[in-house]
This record gives structure tokens, sequence and C-alpha cells, in this order.
């Protein structure tokens, strides 16, 4: 069977999720929608042959049917399938495989021959081979009539292979997918590359070598982190399976004698010596060395009853110094927080022995940990050269340093958002409410319209987030849909990160006299409050209105027939304007809510006189645009209105309607219904449940939550 590269990873795709978007996939694989969608025609055909069908919800996503054993079948078959269009990444690391294989130079003609592509682009991969392989101090030979090959030491060698492997293999399930190997069992989770590099590994002395770890980790005076623990295993594997082939590792003498005397080289021998009986294999003292600094580099779990043991003092103390450092620059107190010293001693025992013993530190996360704590990442790099003057810590190892210190401070962090949408009564609720839910630090949110905004001190919130442009605005905002894409989730991270971690504000405390302020309420005024949301939830349900559209209409259509019932009512007046704000509300964003058959309509106007509700039911669907900016078709249209001028506790009552549609699955299954007494049953029900929280005070408590708080 042909695929190409792209068909296959959409097929893997959709064998691992329930449900995916073509947005989703075309974000996974950085192309474009149209191009997912022309690639579906082919997957179709593909799945086909396996009796395995596309299935397209409109709204919802894709997902792939039938049977388990056949899904099966077809991820084994990809896996070994003959791929004809790798890309140029996969490309490469076909070809680093193969180099660190082979004992002898290899024609540029048989890579190309072999990964069915020309000599010229094979030239270009190992281009941008260079560049990687120079991370790894090993160098590419090329020449003509020779070949191409791989020179340098075969303690880098062994890196670039345990590099490759973590790459394409899941650490962890490294020794399972082995084992399922040698039994001959379904290893469908691999692609073609992984099959590959697990060529790499004697599988027959696999369950021998994972023994003699396990032995070493239950001898070791400390807990070896999982991690840590499989990378030996791989270690190993790699290292049993090249001495096999003559490829042996030099150990600096000197370095041998000074750590000969410790616990970790007690262990490494033992380990070794048990390796040799078992594999009857003669094993080189300069392996014992290698393994003594993987276990003395190895990271060591941490768990709540974390103590700093003897040989962790003189760490401790100087992370101790670099946490009073940090904090003196970024006017926050960090010296009290116990578990960021014990992250940091746990971390940086085995660093400094990396360090100490030169073993090359990688992270791949290194670039955008400096694009988004540049600030943050240059103090800690000044922090660490004046408490570990003699030792010169890598960019990468500084790297990791800032993800400890940016974790506290995040944590630490209670930021509060402001949400504006048209209306202030819609979707800004379900914005609100995906804040909270998504990006933790933000604690507070509080809802406006755009009518609202020139009365709101701007200067309280952390961060704005709008659904509709903001004309004329002067201040930094983020404009988003109202259901919150991971893509505008991570840009709000980012801006957070950057923000809070560039400019390190001091953290202020809260008056007590606020704190009373706040917390006193006036009889009166709570009474009255009570009163006004009880007339607002009873107008509310007075105004529900279950409307059935039989025949086939547009939008705009069902829109008018809703609206001109409710201005026979005389909840509105003016129609027809009306119906263009409505229409050209979803214009910022779409209506559908995506993973329902239902639309959600709303808007404030001088036109309209009374707040109301009103569900419209299709008998002939309809496909409009969601507010993920997807396609979906939709059945029910709920309609939500509001004077412009309407007191803050009937917004806040259409909030909470709103938020419902987010908040509770049901609730669409009960507009949907079309049977006027479960609905009204349903939201009297709701309703009661906010009052009993207003009248017992916990308004503010449920409005962290998400919920909303009276003004």
């Amino acid at each position: 069977m042909s695929i190409t590269s792209r068909e296959r990873k959409i097929i893997h795709l959709l064998l691992k999720s329930d449900e995916l978007t073509v947005k989703d996939i075309a974000n996974k694989l950085e192309v474009s929608t149209r191009t997912i969608h022309r690639d579906l025609k082919s997957v179709e055909k593909i799945l086909s042959r396996y009796h395995l069908k596309l299935v397209k919800k409109p709204g919802v996503g894709l997902s792939i049917m039938g049977k388990v054993h056949d899904k099966n079948e077809l991820q084994s078959v990809l896996s070994n399938v003959s791929v004809y269009d790798f890309s140029s990444e996969e490309r490469q690391s076909v070809i680093l495989a193969t180099l660190l294989e082979m004992n002898e130079p290899v024609k540029l003609f048989t890579l190309a021959d072999e990964l069915k592509v020309t000599e010229a682009t094979v030239s270009h991969d190992l281009d941008q081979l260079e560049k990687v392989l120079s991370t790894f101090h090993l160098v590419l030979i090329k020449k003509r009539g020779y070949g191409v090959e791989i020179e340098g030491s075969e303690e880098a060698k062994r890196e670039a292979l345990s590099y490759l492997i973590t790459k394409y293999v899941n650490p962890f399930e490294f020794v399972t997918l082995i084992k399922d190997r040698i039994q001959k069992k379904s290893i469908q989770q691999l692609n073609s590359i992984s099959n590959r590099l697990l060529d790499f590994v004697n599988l027959e002395y696999l369950s021998k070598i994972e023994k003699a770890v396990k032995s070493a980790r239950n001898t070791l005076p400390y807990v070896l982190a999982d991690s840590a623990y499989i990378g030996l295993i791989v270690h190993l594997a790699l290292a049993i399976e090249r001495l096999q082939k003559g490829e042996t590792i030099k150990f600096d003498k000197n370095f041998l004698q000074e750590i000969e005397e410790t616990k970790e080289y007690e262990i490494a021998k033992s380990m070794i010596d048990q390796l040799e009986k078992e594999l009857k294999l003669n094993i080189p003292t300069d392996e014992i060395g290698y393994i003594t600094m993987h276990l003395m580099g190895a990271k060591i779990r941490v768990n709540q009853d974390y103590l700093i043991e003897e040989s962790s003092i003189d760490i401790a103390f100087r992370a101790k110094a670099l946490i009073q450092y940090v904090s003196e620059h970024i006017n926050r107190n960090l010296t009290k927080n116990d578990t960021l010293l014990h992250d940091l001693v746990a971390h940086l025992k085995p660093a400094i022995h990396r360090l100490h013993l030169r073993m090359q530190i990688k992270n791949p996360l290194i670039k955008e940990i400096m694009d988004d704590y540049n600030d943050l990442f240059y103090l800690i790099k000044n922090g660490v050269q004046e408490t570990f003057p003699e030792l010169d810590f890598p960019d990468a190892e500084i790297g990791y340093l800032v993800l400890h210190f940016a974790s506290t401070i995040l944590g630490e962090l209670k930021l509060r958002a402001l949400v504006i949408c048209a209306s202030g009564i819609g979707t800004s609720k379900m914005l609100a409410m995906k804040l909270v839910q998504r990006i933790p630090v933000i604690k507070k949110v509080d809802n406006r319209s755009l009518f609202d905004l020139q009365k709101v001190n701007l200067k309280q919130y952390d961060i704005i987030i709008s659904t509709i442009p903001l004309l004329g605005f002067t201040q930094e905002y983020f404009q988003v849909s109202p259901m919150l894409t991971n893509e505008e989730i991570h840009r709000i991270k980012e801006k957070i990160k950057q923000k809070k971690l560039s400019h390190f504000p001091e953290k202020k405390d809260v008056e007590p006299e606020e704190v009373i302020q706040e917390a006193s309420n006036n009889a009166v005024k709570s009474i009255e409050m009570i009163h006004n949301y009880s007339q607002a939830f009873l107008e509310l349900l007075q105004s529900l209105f279950i409307l059935r559209v039989v025949e086939k209409q547009t939008v705009q259509k069902v829109l008018e027939i809703a609206c001109e019932a409710l201005e026979a009512d005389q909840y509105i007046v003016n129609k027809k304007s009306v119906i263009n704000r409505l229409m050209k509300r979803v214009e910022y964003s779409g209506a559908g809510i995506p993973s329902t058959a239902a639309a959600f309509y709303h808007t404030r106007s001088n036109e309209i006189i009374k707040p109301s509700f009103t569900i419209c039911r299709l008998t002939h669907p309809l496909i409009v645009q969601g507010m993920d900016a997807e396609p979906m078709k939709i059945d029910t249209i709920l309609l939500m209105l509001a004077p412009e001028k309407a007191n803050q506790e009937v917004l806040e009552v259409l909030s909470f309607l709103s938020s419902l549609l987010v908040r509770e699955e049901q609730s669409i299954v009960i507009f949907s219904s079309s049977d006027e007494t479960t609905v009204n049953h349903y939201l009297a029900e709701q309703f009661q449940k906010i009052l009993r929280e207003k009248i017992c005070g916990k308004g503010a408590s449920s409005y962290d939550k998400g919920n909303f708080k009276s003004k």
C-alpha cells in the first residue's frame, strides 16, 4: 500500500483520538485546513479497505468508526508500510540512524534509493544533519566516490542514538514495546522509524538488563526517578549492542580513580558483574565508569516527605542563596517556599554531578524558555554565577532552573480579567467560565458590555479580553472567540508569562479595611438585591417562548419569525433593527455552540423593552458557523434579548442562563426538547439554587468559580 507521510499522520491522529476537528489536525500538522480536506478523500479510501469509516459530525469533529480488530490491523500495517513521502525531519532521522548503525561509509545513491528521493534531496538533508551532529560533537564526513560516514567518539554516538530513540519512542513504553516484539505481539503504536530504532537493541538481552537495573535501583541510597530508570535500561541495551559490534567506550583513567570509592561505582560494578554472567560477555571496566556517571547524574524522585540528606547540605545552602537572590530582584519573597527549595536541591544535586563529569546537557525547550522568560532567564543566570562561581552552567541547565522558579511565581499569581462582549449577557459569560477553567492563574473575571466600558476602571485588571473588535480602544486586549480555541489560550498564557515574569510586580496585600468594607452589607440593600433577582428570574420565566419552525428557513428568517412574535407581545419595538443587530453580532464570531446542535443569538438594544428567552426548534436543520469557526449543523436556535439599560441583576440573571449552556451539558438537551413544562421546571430549579446562594451570602465565592456576583 502506498501512502503519503501526511495521510499516515492523519490516520494515526484519528486512531489515537475519539474526535478531532479538521482545524485540530491542521494545527498539529502545521498545514492549512484546505490541505487536510483534500487529504481526507484519500484517507477515506484507505479506511474503506479495512472496513472502517470516516465519520464527520458538524461542529463536533472527525472520528474513525469500525471494529477494534480492523483498527488494530490498519495501525499494524501503517507501522510497516512503505512510506514514499517522509517529511524532511523523518528523512533526516532515518539517515542519521543508518549512518550510526554502519561502521563503514554509505554511498549517497544507497540512501536515496532507500528513501525513494533524489541524491540532491539526500545531500540537502545531510547539510541539515551537520548542525544536529555538531551538538553531539560528531562530524559528518562526505567524500565523492567514498560515501558518507559519521566520525566521533563512541560516547557521542551512543548519545545521538539515545536522542533518536527518545524522540520517536516514548521512553516509558520502551521496555514494554520491545517485550511485545519478543512475544511477536502487535506494535501498532510505532511508526516505521520507531521500528527501525528498536533494531538497535538485542531483544534477547532486554529482560536480563531490566533485572540488573531493578536490582541496582533497590540498593541506591536514594529513590531513582522513573525517567532515569528507563534511561539506564536504554543506555545498557545500546551499550551491549555496540560492544558486540566491537565499539568500545574510553573513560578517563583519572576520573575513574576519583569515582571508584563512591556508592554509585560499587552498584555499577555489581550490575556489570551480573550482566557478564547472565549474558556471557566480557564488559570492559570503562563501561563501569560510564554507568557510574549515569547513576550519579540521574534525577532523584522527590515526594512530600523529601529530606535534604547530608551530602546535599552544601547544595541546599546555595539553592537557598539563589532563591534569596531572585526574591530580592523580583520584589517577591520566595524564601519560605519549601517546595521550591526541595525541588531545586533535587534538581541541582545530579545537575552538578553532570557538570563535574562534563556530561552534555540538552534542553529541547531552551529557545521557548528564553523567549517566554527572557528577564527571568538572565536574572537566574547572574544569580547562578554568584552562588556557584566555580561552575560553568550552560544555558540549557539555566533553562531548567528557570522553569522551577517560573512555576512557583506563576503558581502564586492571582490575576483579574475583564471580559467584554457586545451585550454583556451572552458570550462573555461563556468566555469567563472557559478562562477560569483553562487558565488557573486567572482567579477572578468581571463581565462587561461595550456600553459599560467607559464606566470601568481598567487599571484594576491584569488582562482584558473581548469577543468583538474594540475600535479606538487604547489599552492592550485580546480578541478571541467565545469558546476559546487552544491557540487563543496559548497566546493568553504566553502574554501572562511575559507580563508577570518580565516586570516582577510587587505582591500587594489587601488592607484589612478593604476586606471589612467589602464584607459589610447594608440590610436594606440586601433586601432590594434579593427582590431584584427574584423579579428578574420571574420575568425571564414568564418571557419563555418555544417556537416550532416547520418549514425550511434561513437563520435570518427564523429570527424574523421569533422577533415578530416578541414585537406582538411588546417585548421589542422595531424588530428589523433588533434582527440587524443579531446578524451583525455573529459577524465577529460564530453562533453555533460546539459539541451541540444548537446556536446562541443574543443582543442588547434600546429597541428591546423587556428581557426575553426564546427557543426556536427547527424541523429542517441549518448549517451555521460555530464559535470555534467550524461549520456545524443545528436544529435549535436559542435567542436571548435584553434592554440596553437593564439593571445589573437582570444582566446577571441572563448571564447565568448563558453560563448554563457551557456549565451544564443537560441544559442543551432540555432546551432542545420543545417541552415548555420541562424547560420551565429546569430553569426554576436553577434560578432557585442561585437565589439561595444570594440569600446565604455565597455570591462572592460562587463568582470566583465562574458564577456571577452582585455589584
